[in-house]
């Protein structure tokens, strides 16, 4: 998709971002009871940093392709 640099006054092609696997299903559940467990907490844990490091490698192939600042 094309835009159009203000500065230069011309129309500049947008490079395309490497692709990056979707996140995988959640692995957590709703906690049993009104206190979560060890297990449960372990899992919702588990699944943010999965979520962390899939957005990480989102940012980062959006930084090699120029569309976000470094």
């Amino acid at each position: 998709m094309a835009y159009l640099n203000p500065a230069a006054g011309a129309a500049r092609q947008g490079k395309q971002t490497a692709a990056v696997v979707n996140a995988a299903a959640a692995t957590a559940t709703a906690a049993a009871g009104s206190t979560p467990t060890k297990a449960e907490y372990d899992a919702l844990l588990a699944d943010v940093n999965a979520l962390r490091t899939k957005l990480n490698a989102l940012l980062a192939a959006m930084r090699t392709s120029g569309q976000l600042a470094p």
